[in-house]
């Protein structure tokens, strides 16, 4: 897979990809993925904004023959599953075209393909072992935890970057209060001062 972005993470498992990347997508511009996939392929995407503006964003997904599959506007987060029909690039595009001044950082799971048995003879007729369950049990288990730490690691990020924006908006308030205060320290100084400076040049003159 094609991808532009800061940071991309790839997982080869036998009959199934996935590729996991945050990046930031300024405001007025566009970034498309693509994939060279096989007809029959099941897709699954995940993405989520975790920082900028109303953490919203556009997204669509097209298959070869530019055929919409998915198209979103103004989401947080969304998912989408698909099955291709067709051997071809397949195209998966990110939009922040309707801001004008506020980045998107964007978060994107993307997986390929149906996950191979995790035993080797796990689609024979006969039942499972209970070695064999268990491990599938311990497996199913795992990919939970796996989802779990994505999330929270996800929550964690957006809570991070507005507990820094409110942290930014408070110290920018608090020397404003600061510079506000001084000024009209000194405005009430040179106030009581002219007061002072105008009686003795009344005092003078009567004398």
């Amino acid at each position: 897979m094609r991808l532009l972005g800061i940071y991309s993470l790839m997982l080869h498992i036998a009959l199934v990809y996935c590729t996991e990347l945050t990046f930031v997508l300024p405001d007025n511009d566009k970034q498309c993925f693509f994939d060279d996939l096989q007809e029959g392929v099941k897709i699954d995407i995940d993405y989520q904004v975790i920082a900028g503006g109303n953490y919203d964003i556009d997204c669509f997904v097209t298959d070869p023959q530019n055929n919409v599959l998915y198209q979103e506007k103004k989401r947080q987060y969304d998912s989408f599953s698909h099955t291709t029909t067709s051997k071809g690039v397949y195209k998966v595009c990110f939009s922040n075209e309707f801001s004008t001044f506020t980045h998107k950082t964007v978060y994107l799971d993307f997986r390929a393909g149906e996950e191979a048995p995790l035993l080797p003879d796990m689609n024979r007729a006969t039942a499972l072992t209970q070695m064999e369950s268990a491990c599938l049990s311990i497996h199913e288990i795992l990919k939970v935890v796996t989802d779990s730490q994505t999330w929270y690691r996800l929550r964690e990020a957006q809570d991070r970057i507005r507990a820094e924006d409110l942290h930014e908006r408070v110290s920018y308030w608090s020397i404003g209060e600061t510079v506000i205060l001084f000024v009209v320290s000194i405005g009430q100084v040179l106030m009581l001062k002219s007061f002072f400076s105008e009686k003795k040049t009344n005092v003078a003159a009567s004398t």
